[in-house]
Formats: C-alpha cells, structure tokens, sequence
C-alpha cells in the first residue's frame, strides 16, 4: 500500500488548474489534443424586457452539453422553448459541435425534446421520489 493522503484542496488548488491540466495532457494522447469549453447562453425577455426563459450550456468535444432549458409558464406553448433550443442549436453549430446532449426529469421536457428530434438513449429510474431523469441526444448534422 502507498503513502497517499485523500484531503479536501484549498480554492486555491483548485483555481490553479493543475488537475484539468494533467487530465487535458492524458487525453490528448489519445484524441488530440482539443481546445477548451465554449459558452451557449440564449435568453427571452418578454415586451417588458422581464427574462422569461433561458438556455445554458456549453460546447466541448464537439458536443453541445445543455446545462439548463426554463421558459416561464406565463409564454408556455408559444414556441419560446423551441426557439431557445434553436438558436442554441445554431450557436453550437457555429462553435464546430456536431451533436446535443441533455438530461430531464419525468416532470420536465422529455415530450418537448422528442418533437424537437431528440432522442432517449439512456435513463435512471427512481432518480428521485419515484421519477426517472431521461438522457437525451440529438445530431446537429443535415
């Protein structure tokens, strides 16, 4: 057995970047190496200019990971989601991404995201109080 020591980093261990350094380093040895994650954020503000939904995600690897779907249930069924989706769907085109992920709880977005030509590739059952998270893909090649 070796002489190592499991401990919690201080902010500034972790702010330094070593670690994502040395991971960045293995992998490339085996894909290349690939250039750091890129921002997708789109917001809808209503005639107010009030924030009535968002996307946040990121492109890495040639993915787009999206983080966070919200539109307000006061512009639900208007189109805003789908609008929101694609236009983060453009901006990860343009950033070189080639496919989408996500995730969605049972009570989310799984039926919206299917009509939106995402598909259900994985799921975890009972993820919470009894409700499944779907995990889902799309490609955003023509």
């Amino acid at each position: 057995m070796s002489d190592v020591e499991i401990y919690t980093p201080t902010a500034e261990e972790v702010h330094s970047g070593e670690l994502g350094r040395r991971m960045r380093q293995f992998n490339y040895g085996f894909v290349g190496e690939y250039g750091q994650s890129q921002p997708v954020w789109v917001s809808a503000r209503d005639g107010s200019g009030g924030l009535v939904g968002g996307l946040r995600g990121f492109v890495f690897l040639h993915w787009l990971n999206v983080e966070l779907l919200f539109v307000d249930e006061s512009v639900r069924r208007q189109g805003v989601g789908h609008r929101l989706l694609a236009a983060a769907e453009q901006k990860a085109r343009e950033l070189g991404a080639r496919n989408v992920t996500l995730n969605t709880f049972e009570w989310q977005a799984r039926e919206f995201y299917l009509k939106q030509g995402y598909e259900e590739f994985g799921r975890i059952d009972n993820y919470i109080q009894g409700s499944y998270v779907a995990y889902m893909k799309k490609s955003l090649r023509s």
